[in-house]
């Protein structure tokens, strides 16, 4: 009597870190070409104005890692009424290579948080939450100097962990031309956040994905149209729908509710979905979801901080490339350019 094979079990489970090394090394190998000045280690200056300890923690992390892979990270905790006065400052400091600020600092008026994230200056903001890249990431451009395009936009940290973490999982397909890469994808994003879900949502549409974002106020579809044929997402209103309409039918649900009694129904996700949680709280079911999904990423903090870190060298990669004498060095500018060429 043949002995019975052992069953291989139901999910993977893959952690951040496991995710971020293999973007340390690239973060590492890619400083190494596009710094002039080897001998300095890039700075990250971070604000924080809030008490909110979980901006604590990230601070705490985004230290240790950037300590760890040859960076000098500097936390400034400011009253928020100076804090403008104080990011200005590090906007004219040379010394100063990218600008990271935790938010809310001023709850219940979101409106002055964008006024801060304004303060930030373009060649600094390491977030992606200037207007200029905000408005690049929402209408699919790629590059913040057409029609040369040497120059990157930066992306939203968090958004940007998620879509590195789809493209290990090789959720995107690689034999697709970069840009359409998620094309037959059904994918649902419970958040819709300004910072994080709806950026999120827009990103995997614009990358071809049919993607349904979903919030308290209902759910609204962001795609790129039949055949992904239009150049960006446009997004419509699913009225009627909620998590019962969406989540059956999606290939990967991302979870981001910034609350500890929330949990996506398990009953509703499919078997074999890939499941990723990117709320500092557990948005999954653990034990239930694990005989549910074929893989489950339970959080992807490592992640957005070597994505921060990747941004940081984007945008030193961006920054003019002149010898000391003032003229352009032409090597240096052709290997900037070179820089993370897979997005």
């Amino acid at each position: 009597m043949a002995s019975s094979q052992p069953v291989p079990k139901t999910c993977k489970v893959i952690l951040a870190d496991t995710i971020a090394k293999g973007l340390l090394a690239e973060v590492q190998d890619t400083l190494k070409t596009v710094q002039q000045d080897t001998t300095n280690r890039p700075t990250l200056v971070a604000f924080l104005a809030n008490d909110d300890p979980a901006a604590v923690k990230y601070a705490e992390w985004s230290q240790k890692t950037c300590e760890e892979n040859g960076f000098h990270f500097e936390l400034r905790q400011v009253d928020k009424d100076a804090l403008e006065e104080e990011i200005m400052t590090a906007n004219d400091d040379d010394k100063v290579d990218g600008i990271l600020v935790y938010y809310p600092i001023f709850p219940g008026n979101p409106a002055h948080d964008r006024y801060i994230q304004e303060t930030v200056s373009l060649s600094k903001d390491v977030e992606g939450l200037c207007h200029k890249h905000i408005s690049n990431m929402y209408y699919n451009v790629r590059f913040l100097d057409p029609p040369h395009n040497q120059k990157k936009s930066i992306l939203p940290c968090t958004p940007l962990a998620v879509v590195k973490i789809l493209e290990y999982l090789q959720i995107y397909n690689s034999i697709l031309p970069y840009g359409n890469r998620l094309f037959g994808k059904t994918i649902t994003v419970i958040n819709r956040s300004e910072v994080n879900g709806r950026p999120l949502a827009a990103l995997l549409a614009n990358d071809g994905a049919t993607v349904y974002s979903v919030d308290l106020t209902g759910v609204q579809v962001f795609t790129r149209g039949q055949g992904i044929k239009q150049l960006r997402h446009q997004v419509q209103e699913k009225e009627g729908w909620g998590l019962e309409q969406c989540v059956p039918i999606s290939d990967v649900i991302i979870g981001g509710v910034p609350t500890e009694k929330y949990k996506v129904p398990t009953e509703l996700i499919r078997d074999g979905a890939v499941c990723i949680n990117f709320s500092s709280f557990k948005n999954f079911d653990g034990p239930a979801i694990k005989e549910k999904a074929s893989i489950y990423v339970p959080s992807v903090g490592k992640v957005t901080i070597a994505v921060l870190l990747r941004n940081l060298v984007r945008l030193i990669a961006n920054s003019p490339s002149t010898k000391p004498d003032g003229s352009a060095d032409e090597s240096l500018a052709k290997a900037k350019s070179e820089a993370f060429v897979d997005g």
